[in-house]
């Protein structure tokens, strides 16, 4: 970074954090305070374990694994993993939904002094190999219904043993299934059995990695540009995430019950039961999404925490009409405006239908590389105005974490209002990409994240995230985000999702064109020109988009809107 830059830094901080002075919240404080010290995860596992055995640490569909048992469970995995040979640095690969089995193989892999290497159960075998031989995992933990795709997986690589777990092992005897689970697959052979492990009490415990700053963890991106990268974290980054987002309104602390079913493989997901656990909450952990379970768990738990999609919350009052059932103990539900935004009408909706004390809000701007939870947005929603003004509110950053706007070319500093990328740098920063010196070294720069992202700082000195680098649009030289334009549509009565992408134009260079995914009924009143008619209203003249109406929307993974999906879709457009 250049000299001018380090020269300015200081003074440009401390202007953005005379902003957010004022503009902070009186309810929130403006520190990060560590109940049990900075110190480890396993460590914070053991103190909540001593001071309360017997509270539910993971509540999973009708079985309750409490912080004495959670400790007790994963003390036997780490034991069972040093006594096969496992030493400080290896990694353990844990290719699991949502379940206890995955949070007990977490700890007890952390307790062993190894690296959890998390892999994405929906992987195919192509890709479960890139990650262990890029991770070089010599264990991993499994379910027996991804074990066929994980063995053609695995071949070639240093995995020496394999860890499987039936669907029903952490289930009441007799329970039903949580829904889009299927019965349990025939028990793979050759391996060891994960109960085996956490019922064998006849092995020494391991003493527990005391440097916080050692390697833990290496979470994958998700590989938008080339392969994936594997993100080296700290249990010191993990603890900082979830003690600060507990603390600054992502639902943790001894008396919060927060419901958890984005998936724990994925760092949102890992995020979430981190911020429940280390902060002595309650965990209640979905296999999936089920609005309908979903329902029953918040009013039977007294569920005070959720993160979910903009879209779950409106099935969620859906499924509650009529249902007897209540959702008013939410406290703090935070949403992600992947396809459906978050507007106006659908908070005072919310909060009309659930009597619940807590605004719904939007969750946080972060990355895999820097462990997520960089902004929060607790009691910023003053007169909404947080949904009024520029698309892509992200919040304050959380003490801790600094977040700059740099031009893209030069690097320079960029003032109050201006958009340009996004720079971070924050105690959960990764250490680095796992083997790519390169793409460590184009990342991050003396300790800044140069994240690829388009942002901007308003005048109170919240974040809005307006898109990714190569999303952005140029119209005869005009900067046009498809985020925008998103979140205009959003703002339609019989809109019901929307997506942007731009193709290439021979006179403007590109154009955007929007997808648009009408509510129910509402394809016989609504046309294509009705809604270029409502942008000439609504939009600047050169941000106005070409208009498809399609029946669904394509979706990745994340719930997010398929950009490689709309442009399947663009690639049959006939140029004009």
């Amino acid at each position: 970074m250049s000299e001018q830059f380090h020269r300015e830094i200081d003074q440009y901080l401390a202007n953005l954090a005379d902003l957010r002075r004022r503009a902070w919240p009186e309810a929130v404080g403006r520190t990060v305070d560590y109940p049990f010290g900075e110190s480890t995860v396993t460590h914070y596992l053991r103190s909540w374990a001593a001071e309360r055995p017997d509270h539910a640490a993971i509540v999973y569909h009708g079985r309750t694994v409490s912080y004495a048992e959670l400790d007790r469970a994963s003390d036997r995995v780490a034991a069972y993993l040093v006594h096969r040979g496992f030493a400080p640095g290896d990694r353990a690969a844990v290719m699991m939904p949502n379940c206890p089995q995955f949070i007990i193989a977490f700890f007890g892999i952390l307790k062993a002094g190894g690296v959890h290497v998390p892999v994405n159960p929906m992987f195919r075998r192509e890709e479960i190999n890139y990650e262990l031989l890029d991770s070089a995992a010599t264990f991993a933990f499994i379910l027996d219904e991804v074990a066929t795709e994980f063995r053609a997986g695995s071949e070639g690589t240093d995995v020496a043993e394999v860890i499987a777990s039936a669907n029903t092992d952490f289930l009441p005897d007799g329970a039903d299934l949580p829904r889009g689970m299927v019965a349990d697959a025939p028990v793979t052979p050759d391996t060891t059995r994960f109960l085996s492990l956490v019922d064998r009490d006849d092995l020494p415990v391991p003493t527990d990695p005391d440097d916080p700053h050692a390697l833990a963890a290496l979470n994958y991106t998700g590989g938008t540009t080339g392969m994936p990268k594997g993100c080296e974290h700290t249990q010191a980054d993990m603890l900082y995430t979830a003690v600060s987002g507990g603390q600054f309104g992502f639902g943790g602390g001894p008396d919060t019950v927060s419901l958890v079913f984005v998936p724990v493989f994925w760092i949102a997901g890992e995020d979430a039961f981190l911020v429940s656990v280390m902060t002595g909450g309650t965990c209640v952990l979905h296999y999936r999404w089920d609005a309908e379970e979903v329902l029953r768990s918040i009013d039977a738990h007294g569920v005070t925490a959720m993160a979910g999609t903009v879209d779950s919350y409106l099935e969620l009052l859906d499924t509650a009409k009529g249902s007897g059932l209540s959702l008013a103990s939410m406290k703090a539900p935070v949403t992600m405006s992947f396809v459906t935004k978050l507007t106006v009408e659908i908070r005072e909706r919310w909060a009309r239908e659930t009597g619940a004390p807590g605004v719904i809000r939007e969750s946080s701007y972060g990355m895999t590389e820097d462990h997520t939870l960089d902004t929060f947005t607790l009691g910023l929603q003053q007169d909404d105005a947080d949904l009024k003004g520029r698309p892509g509110f992200t919040g304050i950053p959380i003490p801790g974490t600094d977040v700059a706007i740099v031009d893209f070319q030069s690097g320079e500093l960029l003032p109050v209002g201006e958009e340009g990328q996004i720079i971070v740098r924050s105690i959960s920063m990764m250490r680095g990409y796992h083997n790519r010196p390169d793409a460590t070294a184009e990342t991050l720069r003396d300790g800044w994240l140069h994240t690829g992202d388009i942002g901007m700082v308003d005048e109170t000195g919240a974040l809005h995230y307006l898109g990714r680098t190569k999303e952005m649009l140029k119209v005869n030289g005009m900067s046009v985000f498809p985020s925008e334009l998103e979140h205009l549509f959003s703002r339609h009565p019989r809109i019901a999702a929307c997506g942007v992408i731009g193709i290439a134009d021979p006179k403007k260079g590109q154009v955007p064109v929007a997808y648009v995914q009408l509510e129910p009924g509402a394809g016989s009143e609504v046309t294509a020109d009705d809604l270029l008619a409502w942008c000439r209203d609504h939009m600047a003249t050169y941000k106005i988009p070409r208009v498809e109406i399609i029946d669904e929307m394509p979706l990745a993974p994340t719930g997010k809107v398929s950009k490689v999906g709309l442009e399947k879709l663009a690639s049959s457009i006939a140029p004009r």
